[in-house]
């Protein structure tokens, strides 16, 4: 069967990764701006590995320059989201690409975010929240900004903060001070570790920056002790596994680890990270995840009742997306 009608919830993308090559080539010839290298002949995004992804992804974030790309991009990515069923997603959104962490142009930035996810709610019956992330690999210095404007603008649309970006630079512990600002806050924490890192990033992670939930984290597979922590600590794994393949953080689809964490009782939902990056959407994770472990209906409700418990919301947006959940695919 086509799992693309059955409901989902979404916890882990990028909300520029998300964008579909045709929108960011239109938006670079209405500014001008020359970024067909990172193009392949047939229009997708061309890279090599996890380090040239970065580089690329950042090229073509520099034709995202005002607040009005960004309405436009969300709006986007939330008509093609929707297509695949699913009903919540929360996306990573960073200060530095809005706006360079001033908080006065965050604000705008936020603001037209906000008003293209009203609007694709109305329209796709898809709710979208935004959590903000300092971006690793520009240094622990660049994350206080970011944590700050995720402070300001904590509510209704932006729920909670974390980091991403180049996993390898530095350890958790050089980032503590922004986890702290936002935890101080009160808002809810997540954090990329364990895509490249292994058990001990993940392990470093936990202890130093107090995230409830981990972006990827399948490296802690390598460690069943740290595993079992996990599951004793309901830590929620936001995993990707058709990000994971295509960047070669496992070998394929037979090997990944997500049923062994599963069954181990660790709390694992699903995501597509970058989708046009990577070739993938909602609908073909679940398709795959069928096709390579067997997963049926039960499977996916459940994992869907894994991330709706876990996601960075209200009480009331939970309660709005469990009845979309019910409805019959």
């Amino acid at each position: 069967m086509s799992f693309q009608s059955v409901p989902k919830i979404e916890l882990h993308t990028h909300l520029e990764g998300c964008a579909p090559p045709s929108f960011i080539r239109g938006l670079s010839q209405e500014k001008k701006i020359d970024i067909s290298g990172i193009f392949t002949a047939d229009g997708g995004y061309a890279f090599r590995d996890f380090d040239h992804f970065l580089q690329v992804y950042e090229a073509a974030c520099t034709v995202l320059q005002t607040p009005e790309d960004f309405r436009r991009l969300t709006l986007a990515v939330l008509e093609e989201t929707a297509r695949h069923g699913v009903v919540y997603m929360e996306t990573f959104v960073s200060p530095d690409f809005c706006g360079g962490g001033d908080l006065a142009a965050w604000r705008d930035y936020v603001a037209a975010m906000q008003d293209a996810a009203t609007e694709a709610e109305a329209k796709f019956g898809i709710t979208l929240r935004g959590i903000v992330t300092g971006i690793r690999h520009f240094g622990p210095e660049a994350c206080t900004p970011a944590a700050k404007c995720a402070i300001e603008t904590f509510g209704d649309f932006i729920t909670g903060y974390g980091m991403a970006g180049g996993e390898m630079v530095g350890r958790p512990a050089d980032y503590t001070y922004s986890f702290d600002m936002a935890r101080e806050a009160g808002m809810p924490l997540t954090c990329h570790a364990g895509e490249w890192g292994g058990p001990s990033m993940v392990a470093e992670t936990l202890t130093h920056l107090k995230v409830a939930r981990v972006g990827h984290g399948i490296g802690a597979i390598e460690d069943p002790a740290l595993v079992s922590e996990i599951a004793e600590k309901e830590i929620v794994l936001e995993v990707c596994p058709g990000s994971n393949v295509v960047l070669n953080a496992v070998p394929g689809w037979a090997q990944h680890p997500i049923v062994k964490l599963r069954d181990a009782g660790v709390p694992v939902t699903v995501s597509t990270d970058d989708p046009p990056f990577f070739h993938t959407t909602m609908s073909d994770e679940y398709n795959m995840l069928a096709r390579t472990f067997g997963w049926g209906e039960a499977d996916f409700a459940a994992i869907n009742q894994t991330a709706l418990a876990a996601a960075f919301c209200d009480d009331a947006t939970r309660a709005r997306v469990a009845k979309r959940l019910e409805t019959p695919a």
